[in-house]
């Protein structure tokens, strides 16, 4: 598959990236990295590139910075080699450490997870993600059957697994994002965890103690009732992907329809990850 790397340079830098990097995920680019200071580098699949689409969202933001952009195609022989370049380590509260094949393993460190560095989201790079995982340490999963949507890589997936969550479910509604966790699982040694390709409409029948979803504001205000429907009583809800500004309170009285009661969050760089319980 070939790939359209779009270089977008802003007039300044906070928090414009992040706010950048859910508008264009919204209209089909799927992974993104840091270029220079004031630089983000998104991609898309070349087939579903539109250069209207993307001129109109960057030409008619509505925000007070200037935007430009150049783009280059990618063939997919050279994507891992890009991708690597760009790709660092990550350690998270000490504690769990996301590396790719070719980095140099930690041993002692209690939650090693290895990442093949291809199209999926959540190498721990991005701050929900970063999140997420420091909610999954803090978090009793223990014998837990546990759900991650939106699970991309399975890195959220796989630290549960690691942490002695069962069973595990992890859906992504992305084939590339479906594949790659089942690489991933099998790079960390993990046979048991169910990989389905689909949306909510797709979580098993049955319920589950806790519920993991990193995804964006839209989609997760539309699948709040599906988590409700399988979070058992008592259960929790871990959502993030989301603004802390401008989302935060629209996913909480969501939430709150449901019967399912907001508990505290984190924020990092206007990016927030939130813990709910359902009554």
């Amino acid at each position: 598959m070939n790939y359209i790397e779009v270089t977008i340079t802003f007039s300044e830098n906070d928090p414009w990236k992040e706010i950048f990097t859910t508008l264009l995920a919204d209209i089909g680019f799927d992974s993104f990295m840091d270029g220079d200071s004031e630089e983000l580098l998104a991609y898309i699949p070349e087939n579903i590139y539109d250069k209207q689409q993307l001129d109109s969202l960057l030409t008619h933001h509505g925000f007070s910075v200037d935007v430009s952009y150049k783009s280059a195609k990618i063939e997919s022989q050279d994507w891992n080699a890009v991708w690597e370049s760009n790709y660092a380590p990550v350690m998270i509260g000490e504690r769990c450490y996301i590396r790719a094949p070719f980095h140099e393993p930690k041993p002692d460190v209690p939650f090693e997870i290895v990442i093949e560095p291809k199209m999926s989201f959540g190498t721990a790079h991005h701050e929900t993600t970063a999140m997420m995982i420091e909610y999954m340490l803090e978090t009793d999963v223990e014998r837990k059957s546990l759900l991650d949507m939106g699970a991309g890589t399975g890195v959220l997936a796989i630290l549960a697994r690691k942490k002695g969550a069962s069973p595990v479910v992890a859906i992504d509604n992305d084939e590339w994002a479906y594949n790659n966790n089942i690489e991933n699982n099998s790079k960390n040694s993990i046979d048991d965890m169910t990989v389905i390709l689909g949306d909510a409409a797709t979580i098993p029948d049955r319920q589950f103690d806790i519920i993991f979803a990193n995804i964006n504001r839209n989609i997760l205000y539309n699948d709040i009732p599906f988590y409700a429907n399988v979070l058992k009583t008592g259960g929790m809800l871990f959502l993030s992907g989301f603004y802390v500004e401008q989302d935060l309170e629209i996913l909480r009285n969501r939430c709150a329809e449901f019967g399912i009661e907001f508990l505290d969050n984190k924020e990092k760089n206007h990016w927030a990850a939130a813990r709910f319980g359902k009554k």
